[in-house]
């Protein structure tokens, strides 16, 4: 009797931990996963292995262990032919999530961007990993792996790896939401090990030179300034280098200084468990206003870093990484130049008249010409000047202006003088002429609103909004809205929609930059892409170029974080000394696409027309669209925007089948009829992205 009742306690044990190990055991999920898509999957043992195809006859292999305790990147290896190589082994993906509060109260809701988060109270969490379940799913050209669950305070969600077809490249990515209101956040994030096998860990300086350091286990953590926003750990037998996406980890600032945004070491701030390599935030930013991303309930929140496999040394590994963004610079594209626009860089005031040496060639400029941008709008004289008089002084200050850009352009560079005036319309906005012009931002009673002086000719006095247009008119000049519905123009242009100013063709529309800043977003600077669509639907013919609105520009920023450029229709660069008509022409008529770099549209017609111009529909109201793209990360998506006047619609084309360092001419139809207005968008797998100017159609 004792005996049985012994063996059906030990049979009912053996059930219990049966059960317990089983249930602990997580399940993967194949349903969704394509075997003919190039990759294969895996699962035994707890290792859930993914081999993708990587490009020149490679293949990428990720063993991930599902078994809790136990570091979730098993071995990552790159094979070609039959010969793997073991590149890291025994890492886990590491996150610190920091939640602070948005002001959403003051100005704009979430468009805010004077905001100063890190002057609030915040705390930082570790993201933690539980391994439940899992699901592979194939996504065009991608495997993605999806484990639950994450957690960090009052945020939680999942871990999603994703690997791309044709590169050795994959994305790790914690997303995450909440439900709580107001949320600000910013995220350091990387791959750690307790028992690093590394040999040595590298980065470019911001001097754009290869620095190698060995690995030592025991070494304290150190945050570095580096180039190209990559660091790299060298294995036995390859190396492993991680880099955020090259825009939209970066949120905006008004200085790009770099804020050493890659880590290495052991125990990172103190809250990581070992030895790693990674990317970080600065919370207090550049001290200025500092707004962090805007995370708003039940938005998925990409917490996310790239890594790039490679068997070559430490330049090529580099090589591999900088083609991404173009050595961070706009390559040529035939029949157009590059313009950047919105610079305090306040050389006049702060180097020409403050009688310091003036160098032959500025920092700026060096910079500038490094990026491969032709033209460069500058917005000097902010709140640094007299742009209301004395006269003297103010047209002493615009000729010196004059004079160093003339000095400072050549064939091959035009600098551009410009200011952001901030008087007469409302809100901040800027100007260009196609020509230098003298003006002075106050006219008294009585006084001419134009006369001629002895030293600059034809000098004009402006006293309000009516005499501001006037000169516009006058000298051909193009006005805008800086920072649209957000800073110093949180109301406007909705503010003058139905001014006479804003509607004369002399004000050009309004200015594009990513702010604020959304991780959830599949595309960067929806505030301003959505403007766009709203004066498409006021019936007003307004163009958007992209401003960069930075201050301090130095060869040792991060600037191509923070950059994006216009591709202006033109076959040649005009002269200082030349009219720069061709350029406003170009910008007031919608010939240019915007991008941060990544995105190129070297061609694109509607029905045989390109941007800015009337397109007709036939009886049946399609229309034939052609667009040639060129990319270097993996394309997301094209979408087609259009309204009627009252609504937006869009129409989104798949490109989730592409893979890195591609180029298509897409050619397809779309319903427009009973439509006013039509552009387009292309995006990345990194939210990199370019977009058209507005198409009209003809009633």
């Amino acid at each position: 009797m004792i005996h049985m009742r012994s063996c059906l306690i030990i049979s009912l044990l053996l059930v219990y931990y049966t059960n317990t190990l089983l249930a602990q055991t997580p399940t993967v999920s194949r349903q969704k996963f394509d075997k003919k898509a190039g990759a294969d999957l895996n699962y035994r043992n707890d290792i859930l292995e993914i081999k993708w195809p990587a490009g020149d006859n490679r293949y990428g292999q990720v063993e991930l262990n599902m078994q809790a305790g136990k570091p979730l990147f098993s071995r990552i290896l790159l094979t070609k032919g039959k010969v793997s190589k073991l590149i890291s082994s025994n890492l886990d993906p590491s996150f610190l999530l920091t939640i602070g509060k948005r002001d959403l109260v003051s100005q704009n809701g979430w468009n805010i961007f004077f905001d100063k988060v890190p002057q609030k109270p915040y705390n930082t969490h570790e993201v933690k990993l539980e391994k439940s379940d899992a699901t592979v799913e194939t996504i065009g050209s991608r495997t993605v792996v999806k484990i639950s669950s994450l957690k960090a305070d009052r945020f939680s969600g999942d871990l999603e790896i994703t690997f791309y077809n044709g590169s050795p490249l994959f994305n790790v990515a914690a997303v995450m939401s909440t439900n709580a209101d107001s949320s600000a956040i910013v995220y350091d994030a990387g791959l750690v090990s307790r028992e690093p096998e590394w040999k040595s860990i590298s980065w470019i300086n911001t001097a754009d030179s290869l620095q190698t350091t060995d690995m030592i286990a025991t070494d304290t953590s150190k945050n570095v300034a580096v180039k190209y926003r990559s660091i790299a750990a060298k294995g036995k037998e390859g190396i492993l280098t991680l880099f955020p996406a090259p825009h939209q980890y970066f949120y905006p600032l008004d200085e790009a200084f770099n804020l050493k945004f890659t880590w290495y070491g052991n125990n990172y701030r103190k809250m990581v468990d070992g030895y790693g390599i990674g990317i970080r935030q600065d919370l207090q930013g550049d001290k200025r206003f500092v707004p962090w991303f805007n995370a708003p309930p039940g938005t998925k929140q990409r917490l996310n870093f790239f890594c790039m496999l490679s068997t070559e040394d430490e330049d090529n590994a580099f090589a591999a990484i900088k083609k991404f963004t173009h050595n961070d610079a706009y390559v040529k594209l035939p029949g157009y130049k590059t313009m950047s626009s919105h610079f305090h860089n306040e050389f006049i005031m702060n180097v020409v008249l403050a009688n310091k040496p003036i160098p032959e060639v500025p920092d700026f400029v060096t910079v500038f010409k490094r990026m491969g941008v032709d033209m460069v709008h500058l917005a000097e004289f902010h709140y640094t000047a007299h742009p209301k008089g004395p006269d003297e002084q103010r047209l002493k200050e615009l000729h010196a202006l004059f004079e160093q850009c003339k000095r400072l352009s050549d064939d091959r560079f035009l600098l551009l003088p410009g200011e952001e005036p901030n008087e007469f319309f409302g809100g901040h906005w800027l100007a260009l002429f196609p020509k230098p012009v003298y003006w002075i931002m106050s006219r008294e009673n009585g006084a001419a609103y134009s006369e001629n002086h002895p030293s600059y000719g034809k000098i004009y006095h402006i006293g309000d909004k009516k005499d501001m247009l006037k000169l516009l008119e006058q000298e051909q000049g193009l006005a805008w809205t800086a920072h649209a519905r957000t800073k110093g123009s949180v109301n406007t242009p909705d503010l003058y929609k139905n001014e006479d100013f804003f509607k004369s063709d002399r004000f050009m529309g309004a200015a594009w930059k990513p702010m604020p800043a959304d991780l959830s977003s599949p595309r960067l600077g929806k505030r301003v892409l959505d403007l766009m669509d709203d004066m498409n639907n006021w019936g007003l013919k307004k163009t958007v170029i992209a401003e960069a609105d930075l201050f301090t520009i130095t060869p040792a920023n991060e600037m191509y974080a923070h950059m994006n450029v216009n591709y202006l229709m033109l076959d040649s660069l005009p002269k200082f000394t030349d009219s720069w008509d061709p350029i406003l022409n170009s910008m007031q008529k919608g010939r240019f696409f915007t991008t941060t770099g990544e995105v190129l549209m070297p061609r694109l017609t509607i029905n045989g027309k390109h941007s800015g111009e009337t397109i007709t529909l036939d009886n049946s109201g399609m229309a034939t669209i052609e667009l040639a793209l060129n990319w270097t990360f993996p394309m997301n998506f094209v979408e087609v925007i259009s309204g009627d006047g009252q609504q937006v619609y869009r129409e989104r084309i798949d490109l989730t089948k592409t893979e890195a360092f591609g180029s298509q001419v897409l050619r397809f139809k779309t319903k427009l009829e009973k439509r006013a207005w039509v552009r387009l968008e292309a995006w990345d797998v990194a939210a990199n992205g370019a977009f058209s100017q507005s198409f009209y159609i003809a009633e």
